[in-house]
């Protein structure tokens, strides 16, 4: 995995137990449960519904939280990177400026770019992370992110 070039195209990561297994039939399984939560009228049938919102609720919330704590570690990463590549005035304009997603977006930047899109971001802090990684000229890979 780590031999294959990594670019914007080709930088989504999907896990398949996750995005086509327990995600759809959660999905399935609540909508099917909110249905018959409509037509049939019992209480065994709402239990199944609060079922549903819970399984759902539980199979989302496996998957949020890991990428919530990697954003963590990725801005942490980035703010190091930063104190080491950048002046120190240039990061310490991007620790100001910046959100998670600014960070988590710009990881891609090689080194040799790194401060001409630092700056690009701080001059305009409303761009989205799409926009800010179709902007990397050299991509540096991250294939631990899951």
């Amino acid at each position: 995995m780590a031999d294959k070039t990594q670019n914007f195209a080709n930088h989504a990561r999907f896990m398949p137990m996750f995005h086509f297994f327990a995600a759809p039939l959660s999905m399935i399984f609540l909508i099917w449960s909110a249905w018959r939560a409509m037509t049939i009228r019992d209480v065994e049938t709402h239990y199944l519904l609060v079922g549903a919102l819970a399984l759902f609720g539980a199979v989302s919330i496996s998957r949020l939280s890991p990428i919530r704590a990697q954003d963590r570690l990725i801005r942490l990463e980035e703010q190091l990177r930063y104190a080491r590549l950048l002046p120190a005035d240039l990061a310490a304009r991007a620790e100001a400026a910046f959100s998670p997603y600014h960070y988590i977006a710009l990881r891609f930047a090689s080194d040799a770019e790194l401060a001409s899109m630092v700056e690009m971001v701080v001059k305009n802090p409303a761009l989205k992370g799409k926009e800010i990684k179709s902007q990397i000229k050299t991509w540096r890979p991250d294939h631990f992110r899951v």
